[in-house]
Parts: C-alpha cells; sequence; structure tokens
C-alpha cells in the first residue's frame, strides 16, 4: 500500500499559480453623447489591453492599455477615418492629447491655459476630433495602465527602436481585432510623441499599412536641433526665435520691436539666426573682437538679455540659463513647455529653474480628472496606479549607441513618405514653446531631403501658445478646425 504521506507533493515542487490579473477580461464599453450647437455626437468607448507576446514561444511580455472612441454613424465604421494618438516623453502617458484637446471631454483650466483651483473640473469639448476621425489613445509600456508582464522586460520596450516594434505590434494587432483594415488611417503624435509616430510611418509601411496623413504637434524628429551638448551648436541657432517670441510676450525687447506684430519680429529674427549669428558661431575662436562684441548686442536686442550675461555665456544661450535670466529682476523664471507662464524662484542668484511652471500648472489637474474620468465615466475600475508621467521611464530610455548620432527619425517619416506619395503630413506648432521650438522644426522638415514631388504634403500651422498650444482655449479652437481641415482635405 502506497504511503499517503509519501505522495503528497512538497509545497516548493508545486507550479507557481500566477498572481490575478489587474485588467478586466474584456473591453469595457460605454455609451455616451455631445451636444455641439444643433448637433448631437452619440459615440461608444471601448477602454481595454492588447496583449504583446513574444513571437518565438508565445509568451506575454507586456499589456498595452487603450481608450478607443467610435461615433456610432451611419455611414458605419469602415468609411470613418481612424486616428492612433500618442504623447511622449518618454514615459508620457496619453492623457495630455485625451483630456486636453482631441477627446469629446476635457480638462478645464483657465482660458490662457493656467491651473484653475481646486476642485477641477471636466468639461464638454465642442472641439473634440472625434467630430471627424475615430480616435485611440494609446500608452506605451510603463505609462497609464500599461505594464510589462515582468520588470526585467521593460529595457525591450524603453528605447527608440523596442518602443516603435512595440507599438507598431499594437497598431496591426488593433486592427485585426476591431477590423478597421479598409478605414483611412492616421497617426497623431505631441512632442516624443511625434519622433514615435514619424517612425511608425516608416516602419509600418513596410508591413502593409500605409498611412493617409501624420499629425505632428510640437514637433521633435532630430533631436540634434534640441540637444546643447558641446560642439552642437545647432540649437543655440534653432531656440533664438522662440527666445525672442518669448521677450517680446514679456515686454523685455527694445520698444522699437516690441510694437511691429510678433510674426514679423520672428522674420527678422530667423534670417539673423541662419545667416550672421551661425556664421559667427561656426568661425569658434577665430571670430574677431569687432564682430564677437557685435553679434553680442545683436542676441540682446533680440532676447531681452544683458550684453555682459550673454558675453559671459561665450554668444550661446542654454535654455535653462534663459529661462532663469529673462526675469530675474521679478524673482520669476518663465517656462519650458510654454514660457508665457511665470514661476516664482526661491533666489533670484541662482543660475536654473527651481520649477518649470507651465508643466506644474497642467500635473493635478489633468492627474484627477483622468482617474476620475476611467474610474466613473468609463466604468474603468483597474486597481493599478495610472502613471501619468513615469520619470523611470525616461531615466531608462535607450536612446541608441554613440555611432549611431543623435536620435532621429525624419528619415524614417522621409522615407514612409517616398513609399507611399499620398500619404500627407501637418504639423502644429507654437511660438512659446521652448521644449521643441518651432524654427527646429522648420529647420527639420527642410533637411531631411524630401523629394520635391512630395514636399508640398507637407503643411504647417503656427499658434500664439506653447507646446501643449490646446490649453489655450483660443489656439484649442484654431487647432481642431486646422486638423480638420487637413483630414478632411486627405479623405
Amino acid at each position: 500500500m502506497t504511503n499517503p504521506a509519501s505522495s503528497t507533493t512538497p509545497e516548493s515542487a508545486k507550479p507557481a499559480v500566477p498572481p490575478p490579473s489587474p485588467y478586466p477580461e474584456q473591453p469595457i464599453q460605454t455609451q455616451h453623447s455631445l451636444k455641439i450647437g444643433r448637433k448631437t455626437l452619440n459615440y461608444s468607448v471601448q477602454v481595454g489591453t492588447i496583449p504583446l507576446k513574444n513571437p518565438e514561444n508565445g509568451e506575454l511580455e507586456a499589456n498595452v492599455f487603450y481608450s478607443a472612441y467610435t461615433l456610432n454613424s451611419a455611414q458605419g465604421e469602415q468609411a470613418r477615418p481612424l486616428t492612433f494618438a500618442f504623447n511622449g516623453g518618454p514615459g508620457s502617458s496619453s492623457v495630455w492629447l485625451h483630456l486636453g484637446a482631441l477627446g469629446p471631454q476635457r480638462v478645464k483650466m483657465l482660458d490662457d491655459g493656467s491651473m484653475p483651483a481646486s476642485p477641477y473640473q471636466l468639461v464638454d469639448n465642442p472641439h473634440t476630433w472625434l467630430e471627424f476621425t475615430d480616435l485611440v489613445f494609446v500608452d506605451p509600456v510603463g505609462t497609464g495602465f500599461s505594464r510589462a508582464a515582468k520588470p526585467e522586460l521593460n529595457k525591450k520596450f524603453w528605447g527608440v527602436k523596442g518602443d516603435l516594434e512595440s507599438m507598431g505590434e499594437f497598431v496591426r494587432l488593433y486592427l485585426n481585432r476591431v477590423g478597421r483594415w479598409a478605414s483611412p488611417l492616421f497617426l497623431a503624435g505631441e512632442s516624443y510623441g511625434t519622433t514615435r509616430v514619424s517612425g511608425l510611418a516608416g516602419l509600418l509601411v513596410e508591413k502593409g499599412v500605409a498611412f493617409n496623413g501624420i499629425l505632428l504637434i510640437s514637433s521633435i524628429l532630430n533631436f540634434q536641433t534640441a540637444r546643447f551638448s558641446i560642439g552642437n551648436d545647432l540649437p543655440y541657432v534653432l531656440f533664438l526665435p522662440t527666445y525672442t517670441a518669448t521677450a517680446w510676450y514679456h515686454k523685455k525687447l527694445p520698444a522699437e520691436l516690441q510694437k511691429r506684430p510678433l510674426s514679423e519680429v520672428l522674420n527678422e529674427v530667423q534670417e539673423w539666426a541662419i545667416t550672421d549669428y551661425t556664421v559667427s558661431l561656426m568661425r569658434g575662436s577665430d571670430l574677431s573682437a569687432g564682430k564677437r562684441a557685435e553679434v553680442v548686442q545683436k542676441l540682446s536686442r533680440y532676447t531681452g538679455l544683458e550684453p555682459r550675461f550673454i558675453e559671459n555665456n561665450n554668444m550661446r544661450l542654454e535654455i535653462f540659463r534663459f529661462c532663469k535670466e529673462l526675469l530675474r529682476e521679478e524673482n520669476r523664471a518663465v517656462g519650458r513647455l510654454d514660457s508665457r507662464f511665470k514661476g516664482i524662484s526661491a533666489l533670484a542668484v541662482s543660475e536654473y529653474p527651481d520649477f518649470d511652471p507651465s508643466f506644474a500648472a497642467i500635473i493635478p489637474p489633468y492627474t484627477a480628472m483622468l482617474n476620475q474620468y476611467l474610474r466613473t465615466n468609463l466604468n474603468c475600475k483597474i486597481d493599478l496606479e495610472y502613471e501619468i508621467l513615469n520619470r523611470k521611464v525616461l531615466e531608462g530610455w535607450d536612446w541608441g549607441g554613440a555611432n549611431e548620432g543623435f536620435p532621429d527619425t525624419g528619415e524614417m517619416l522621409r522615407s514612409a513618405l517616398a513609399k507611399n506619395p499620398h500619404m500627407k503630413v501637418f504639423a502644429a506648432l507654437g511660438y512659446y514653446d521652448l521644449a521643441t521650438p518651432y524654427f527646429a522644426a522648420e529647420y527639420t522638415f527642410k533637411h531631411m531631403g524630401i523629394d520635391p514631388t512630395v514636399r508640398e504634403n507637407l503643411q504647417s500651422a503656427y499658434y500664439e501658445a506653447g507646446h501643449m498650444m490646446y490649453i489655450d482655449v483660443n489656439s484649442l479652437k484654431k487647432m481642431q478646425v486646422d486638423a480638420a481641415k487637413f483630414v478632411r482635405g486627405v479623405v
């Protein structure tokens, strides 16, 4: 007779029971309506995750969370454009585009984008893009509710290459699951999201996914344009017009320039920046004393900063030194995301701002309203923390090797345009954006080597606001009109 005790499997030998998934087994769907004037938009919202699996062994590697909006249209889903929307960071969730500009609900800010007093509110967005396209807001791995299956797998997704591959796979799987391969397809990205969607356009056209249009909000494709590193003088030239716009807004320019329209002043600065200023920087120590003094005076005229400060910085104004110096006498610093904003400094004598006032204005309202909206309006009861902006992602990001140079997905976008000449590109650029300056974006577009036959496929629109131009009510309205015209013109 067998001894029952001897047949008992030891606890250590039993297979580990995986913890229960924090995600619902099926996507959660809710029905909503939005009244815009005399028109009512009836739409459904689906929130859920798509698992990403290892193609070789089928093991789960990550779950990607999304929020999808579909208009209940008589013309049917297939005829409707479908736009995948991404924010940036790296490490940012999709909350900013979701509840700031594109979605049918938005976080209520003051009209100029400043932070209101709490408790915060979510209000109808009459400028939603849902009017002309269905929307899928995607949270890359490590943001929102999206998570790698194991911590050690984060490195597979946290990098330029891994991010493109995983988000490309998400797009493919989503099109499979909802049956939207025959719909007009668009990508929309903000900040690093423009890096991402430009790369996705190039990656996915190789896999048979040809997009009708790409919408770039506050663009950065080539990171050489924004890296203040030794030996790279390009950012000093390309940030200068935004320094001028900022000084103009805060009334720090000479009276003669303050009286002129901003666009006129910027045209003058841009011309000097790419000619005399660029050549002077290239001469390095060979620049004559007389010419150096002339350049210092011009920089002072165009930035509102003292000549001595400019001279002490070797005629090269790094972004955070500018942000701190412009309003030093007021003990204030201007914002990076939106240089119209002013932040209180602890000490006027410090070299860099204590914080970005434009970023500080948006974090509390958007965090509170995103959590309220998902868990009540959309009935999404996931207990995970929704990672609005995960700094661990940025800190662990793989930008590529030194031999690869600065990260740049402009070539992938150029390649996509060459292979799919029907694709159009729209860029929304803010004059007061010191994170991704408009002049740097213009420089990138002009240096991508786009063939003349498709050069007209690119179009731009400008806004008197910052990086997230849509937090300003007037810019929110304008961007929706511009985007609607673009999408409708393509399809």
